[in-house]
């Protein structure tokens, strides 16, 4: 009888460690690269200059280090694969804009790029060396970057850089 019971216990112990849900993956690296500054539009200005000398496009990510999003997004770009295409295609410019609210910091940078309203966090704009948004319709679709794949960020930024712009923009 001790033998049943002993195999029933074992059988019901890998019954339920077989029934465990796996603990889902780590949603990225995170990187708290969004500091309040004064020089925000500065520092997007110093980016164009570089950009116009270097012949690449400008990604102007604006986020928070409050929010999740935010820190996943600039966590994969500083990971190495992240970083050369950076190096190849962008000059790259982080913007805080706070917490949601009427005093948000800095949407004044997005409004200059033709970008409104930012509904959330992160925001990602890529623009041609002279200002040029490159993306009006997915700029402020990143809310959810967090939960994207790298090889997805990855696809949408390296065809983000080579995308023609509209004619009359000079890239």
């Amino acid at each position: 009888m001790k033998q049943v019971l002993l195999i029933v216990a074992a059988v019901l112990a890998v019954t339920a460690c077989a029934s465990v849900p796996a603990p889902a993956p780590a949603p990225g690296p995170e990187a708290r690269p969004y500091q309040e500054s004064d020089t925000a539009s500065a520092d997007v200005d110093a980016a164009l200059a570089r950009a116009r000398q270097s012949g690449k496009r400008v990604l102007l990510v604006m986020g928070a280090n409050w929010c999740g999003d935010s820190r996943v997004l600039a966590g994969w770009l500083a990971t190495d694969r992240f970083v050369d295409l950076i190096e190849r295609q962008y000059e790259l410019v982080y913007v805080d804009i706070g917490m949601p609210g009427p005093d948000r910091p800095n949407v004044g940078v997005a409004r200059r790029f033709g970008v409104p309203e930012l509904p959330g966090s992160p925001n990602v704009l890529v623009l041609t060396r002279d200002g040029a948004l490159v993306n009006p319709t997915t700029a402020t679709t990143w809310r959810n970057a967090g939960s994207r794949t790298a090889d997805a960020i990855y696809d949408e930024l390296a065809t983000l850089a080579d995308l023609p712009v509209t004619p009359g923009d000079s890239d």
